[in-house]
């Protein structure tokens, strides 16, 4: 069938985005579902620093490639071997497949999976498959879901099921900037009821992160931006605390303010400087949580003594170190009891053809979470 989808062709051109380009809308060329796969039509798309760090060449990917992997949809065809899946659900995408079966998924640990990971690194589905061409070329996917298109096909262990009555808008948001930043909260930190944490880097994930917070009861909440605009949005959110990381002295002023740290401070910039100034935060025997992506290349630097002398705990956090099929629901149940306002984290609705000025936004953080609504 043939589809109307954002194709990345060129990594690295120079913003604004909305005169350079990168994303380009096509008409490509999409086979229905395979062993395995599902074809859904795409309700909502949201648009995502992980997104962002390709088209600027931070992440690279085999290119072209139809990008997008937050989203929402409606299942259109399944395929053979698919019995707990029919047309009409609804479904959440995510952005690593889990096999089951590698040592990772067996440990519950699926955001690691291996198979996924080495899939999603070549541009294909789970199992090595391909189902997107232009113009007689194979046209890669975005980490086994590109979701910046009408529809598309994907592997069953991409997708996880959720209730009819949860508007498709909100539910797209859960399978990235929810799941990561509000699973950083409750699976990576284990923030308690009464306990302290730090949220820096204050986009749709890390504003995730601070609902999260503010859902599983933490007293202290320090958010740590750049932009004073970010800041006041996390205080209508629920920040007890807010500091701008430009400051000199924002080191001195938030563990005076904290008294002497937070238990937990989790790094949402993809900086090193702000990992290294969330360690710099971190009480002793605290934890220093990070599910940022720098550049590959980038390098930290710490004191490793305080490791020991102080009992530090240094984690990464991948997809929130959840599991979809369980964290998903949990988060959409929280949200309908109007425990995560997830709804207050979206400012701006886009097109498809608008989608490169979406992105000169969320590059100069003038927006939180957008979204590119297809009919």
């Amino acid at each position: 069938m043939k589809i109307r989808a954002a194709v990345l062709e060129e990594i690295g051109l120079e913003r604004p985005y909305a005169k350079s380009q990168p994303l380009k809308v096509r008409e490509v060329e999409l086979e229905g579902p395979g062993p395995g796969e599902v074809l859904v039509k795409i309700a909502v798309a949201g648009l995502c620093h992980s997104d962002l760090s390709v088209i600027d060449g931070n992440r690279p990917r085999p290119v072209p490639m139809v990008l997008g992997h937050e989203a929402s949809g409606v299942v259109e065809e399944v395929g053979p071997y698919v019995d707990d899946l029919s047309p009409g659900d609804h479904v959440v995408f995510v952005f690593v497949p889990s096999c089951g079966h590698c040592a990772p998924c067996s440990e519950g640990r699926p955001a690691l999976c291996e198979p996924g990971a080495v899939s999603n690194g070549h541009g294909e589905l789970l199992g090595g498959t391909n189902r997107l061409h232009w113009k007689g070329k194979k046209v890669h996917h975005h980490v086994g879901v590109s979701s910046f298109a009408e529809y598309a096909t994907v592997s069953r262990r991409s997708l996880v099921k959720v209730d009819c009555d949860v508007p498709l808008d909100i539910a797209g948001l859960i399978g990235c900037a929810v799941l990561t930043g509000a699973g950083a909260v409750f699976n990576t930190g284990d923030v308690k009821p009464g306990g302290s944490t730090a949220v820096i880097g204050l986009g749709g994930v890390g504003l995730a992160a601070l609902i999260g917070a503010a859902a599983a009861g933490a007293e202290t909440i320090v958010a740590v931006d750049r932009l004073d605009s970010k800041l006041e949005f996390a205080k209508a959110l629920g920040a007890t605390h807010t500091f701008n990381a430009d400051d000199p002295d924002v080191v001195a002023k938030v563990r005076e303010a904290t008294n002497g740290g937070v238990e937990a401070a989790m790094e949402f910039a993809g900086s090193v400087k702000a990992l290294e100034f969330g360690y710099a935060i971190t009480r002793r025997g605290g934890t220093t949580i990070t599910a940022g992506l720098p550049n590959p290349k980038a390098m930290l630097s710490l004191p490793a003594v305080t490791l020991v002398a102080e009992e530090r705990t240094l984690k990464g956090s991948y997809i929130g170190s959840g599991v979809p099929s369980r964290d998903i629901p949990r988060f959409l149940g929280l949200y309908k009891r109007g425990k995560l306002p997830v709804d207050k984290l979206l400012t701006h609705r886009l097109r498809l053809d608008d989608i490169n000025e979406g992105f000169d936004r969320l590059a100069d953080g003038s927006a939180v979470r957008q979204i590119v609504e297809f009919d």
